[in-house]
């Protein structure tokens, strides 16, 4: 497996996103089956786990506690705060009291006394970053943590974390389908040495043929997401099929194209793509070898090119909670 620097770590290409072990795409499989996919994974050579104390309301730190704890030499671990569940509702909360009280709660669920990367998993619109940054910095001077990031952020907002201390990564969304990141959050990352890791980089599916019409099961959270639903899926689909041929020519999966697409833009990026499924797994991670020709390159990206895809990629209360910047012509209901 190539490996990619972010900051001082340095990792598998192509990471997991572990969240779809435990959360968002409606009825997680059984902990026995993502052991198996943790394991697997580990074993094809990634070296880089991606979790948030929001995933599963700590489920998805605990599994990977119970199912790869034993390994935990052999990766990089990730998790977010910020962004957690009380009473069963999703609260975002950046005070340094709640942080420090998140990282705690993240070190007891995983069985561990150091998370490598603790990433702040939205911006809190009524604390100051630098507050929130200082109490990551507290805490890595605890030893609790290693490396700060932050996720979600725009390029103003990291240079003013950054300010504070040094950032190690920043976690965008960014796919063939979300180009946002481009607009100035992966240049600030490149000038500031701070390593850019993408999420949902096969479009939560829409590039991987895992979406075909909008019946998604009960706690799926593209219900909310316009883009994916009723006629804006209906339009979206039909790029999607374009890209789908050109991977066909180019003799690789559709999810391919999209990571070695990813890959090609940037040395400082590394995708995390995640799955519930150990073929979908070595699928995604084969593509950490692929080098696509210049042609292909501008032909998939003309295929999305601004206004291909419609609606917007958050509902208007997701989007309150990121600060990423948006596209003048960008639809935001």
């Amino acid at each position: 497996m190539p490996e990619r620097a972010i900051g001082p770590f340095n990792v598998s290409a192509i990471s997991l996103g572990c969240m779809n072990l435990s959360h968002a795409y409606g009825v997680p499989p059984a902990p026995a089956e993502g052991e198996r996919l943790l394991n697997r994974a580990l074993d094809l050579g990634v070296t880089m786990l991606d979790t948030a104390a929001l995933y599963g309301g700590g489920n998805n730190e605990r599994l990977i506690a119970s199912a790869i704890g034993h390994r935990r030499g052999e990766f990089t671990l990730a998790s977010k705060c910020v962004l957690g569940m009380r009473d069963g509702k999703r609260v975002l909360d950046g005070s340094p009291q709640a942080i420090a009280a998140s990282i705690d709660g993240s070190l007891k669920r995983l069985g561990t006394d150091h998370i490598d990367l603790m990433y702040l998993h939205r911006p809190d619109k009524d604390v100051p970053i630098e507050e929130s940054v200082g109490a990551l910095v507290r805490a890595k001077q605890a030893g609790k943590i290693g490396a700060i990031g932050l996720s979600e952020m725009s390029a103003e907002t990291i240079r003013r974390a950054h300010a504070v201390h040094p950032v190690t990564a920043v976690q965008t969304e960014y796919s063939l389908t979300v180009r946002n990141p481009e607009i100035a959050v992966l240049d600030t990352c490149a000038e500031l040495g701070i390593g850019f890791v993408a999420f949902s980089p096969v479009a939560r599916g829409l590039l991987a043929m895992g979406v075909r019409d909008d019946a998604y099961a009960s706690g799926d959270i593209r219900i909310h997401m316009p883009r994916f639903t009723g006629a804006n899926l209906a339009h979206n689909l039909g790029p999607v099929r374009v890209h789908e041929a050109l991977a066909r020519e180019a003799g690789i999966s559709p999810a391919q194209l999209a990571l070695a697409w990813l890959l090609a833009r940037a040395p400082h990026i590394v995708p995390i793509p995640g799955t519930t499924r150990i073929d979908h797994l070595e699928e995604n991670l084969a593509a950490a070898t692929i080098a696509l020709p210049a042609d292909v390159l501008v032909r998939a990206e003309a295929i999305f090119a601004p206004g291909a895809i419609h609606g917007a990629r958050y509902s208007r209360p997701m989007q309150a909670q990121v600060s990423t910047e948006v596209f003048l012509d960008e639809e935001l209901d």
